[in-house]
């Protein structure tokens, strides 16, 4: 009894919901079921949600637009203020390096100027350098172990091309800068250190500047000792001048007229119209000073080289001096004119000096004789001659033979009889030899 009870409380099934529509005389009915009304209830929440979401994005939309809009203008005028910060920037590096390359152009053509005026300077230089050379001042390819005994301006030629390398490697270097090298290499820097690794944030007219005047200075240096160099030329020559009239003077010897006038800084045979000279400093002035000295130098040189101061006969034995001996024929005292050699049969004989030939024949007691007219009143005899191969009016130099050795005339025995007359009257050819010793270094 009790558990039917029970059976028909828990079993008893909940009501459905009715829904009645009457429209007129039509009455429909609609059962709502749980899930319908879950579902409806859910829907209906779903909607709320969606229409509360889509009013507030309405209500916000244009808050949010504006931000944006804003954000947006900010980042344009931001953009467009470092555009032009950065063509600024553009416009101030390229005015600079517009001008940094006038600079380095300006720098350059001065350097190249420079460098004309010193490569034109050494054209110069190297002239007279050749005519110290000729004048046994220098030797240009000596060897280094003979320093002591030449001229300290022996080794200019090497050295200047050298430095003129480097100040074209200088001027190359510079060149590059306007090339938009900003790291040229230091191969052909002057002192090679003018073209050293620069740092990147060195500018181009910095760079220039620091090269130009690095450039300059070795300019400078090479100028200094070119003038170093010329003026111990123009010493040399002058103490060689002095030494070749020293000698003249003592054998009463004239000094010729272009000598004295480049003594005194003149000249007896110029002429021309006036023109304002190119520049008038030092260098040019030491230039005219080392000029006058050695046309100086070469014309008392060519006057000691034209006159009897060798030995005619190096490396003989003399046989008999100058002055007065007992005469080998009769026996008396005599006054013997010359110096005798003693010479070999058919040995060839040279003259000690260039000149012409005044004699040429069988002379006395000379016996086959020639005689050599040497200028300045002096003139050399050479005697006994077995042949003589020259004639009258001829000119003959050092290096030609004018006769073989023999023993005619008043001979004992095969010798040459070598004489050396002054105005006419014989001196001894031993002072002749002697001072031939002290101008060796200077006359050929």
């Amino acid at each position: 009894m009790t558990s039917g009870h029970h059976s028909r409380v828990f079993g008893k099934r909940a009501q459905e919901h009715i829904l009645i529509l009457a429209s007129g005389d039509k009455v429909r009915h609609m059962t709502v079921k749980p899930w319908m009304a879950a579902l409806a209830f859910c829907f209906v929440g779903v909607f709320s949600i969606g229409y509360l979401l889509a009013t507030s994005y309405l209500v916000l939309r244009d808050d949010l637009i504006g931000a944006t809009m804003a954000r947006q203008a900010r980042m344009q005028h931001d953009y467009e203020d470092r555009i032009a910060a950065l063509r600024a920037q553009v416009d101030r590096i390229t005015s600079r390096q517009l001008l940094d390359q006038q600079v380095v152009e300006d720098k350059v053509d001065k350097l190249m100027e420079q460098q004309m005026a010193l490569t034109s300077r050494h054209g110069k230089l190297d002239n007279l350098l050749d005519r110290a050379e000729s004048s046994g001042l220098t030797g240009k390819d000596a060897a280094a172990a003979d320093a002591q005994a030449q001229s300290p301006a022996q080794s200019y030629a090497p050295e200047m091309k050298d430095k003129h390398a480097s100040l074209s490697g200088g001027a190359e270097a510079i060149g590059k800068l306007l090339a938009g090298d900003s790291q040229p290499a230091d191969a052909g820097a002057p002192d090679n250190s003018t073209l050293a690794y620069v740092p990147s944030e060195e500018t181009v007219g910095d760079r220039a500047d620091r090269i130009f005047s690095k450039v300059t200075l070795s300019l400078k240096a090479v100028e200094q000792d070119q003038k170093n160099r010329i003026d111990q030329l123009t010493s040399d020559a002058g103490n060689a001048a002095d030494t070749i009239e020293g000698v003249l003077d003592r054998f009463h010897i004239s000094v010729p007229a272009e000598a004295v006038a480049a003594k005194q800084g003149e000249d007896s045979a110029v002429g021309g119209p006036y023109v304002e000279p190119e520049s008038n400093d030092d260098f040019n002035n030491s230039l005219a000073q080392l000029d006058s000295a050695l046309t100086r130098l070469e014309a008392v040189r060519s006057t000691a080289e034209s006159l009897p101061f060798r030995n005619p006969a190096i490396g003989k034995e003399i046989t008999s001096p100058f002055g007065n001996r007992r005469d080998p024929f009769l026996g008396r005292l005599a006054l013997h004119s010359g110096i005798d050699f003693r010479f070999s049969p058919g040995e060839r004989i040279r003259p000690t000096a260039p000149g012409k030939v005044i004699a040429a024949g069988w002379t006395g007691g000379y016996g086959n004789m020639v005689e050599v007219d040497h200028g300045n009143g002096i003139s050399t005899r050479y005697g006994h001659m077995s042949e003589i191969l020259v004639k009258v009016g001829d000119t003959v130099d050092r290096s030609d033979v004018i006769g073989l050795a023999g023993s005619t005339g008043r001979s004992t025995g095969t010798h040459l009889h070598y004489e050396v007359r002054q105005d006419g009257h014989a001196v001894d050819p031993i002072y002749f030899m002697n001072a031939g010793l002290k101008l060796a270094t200077y006359i050929k």
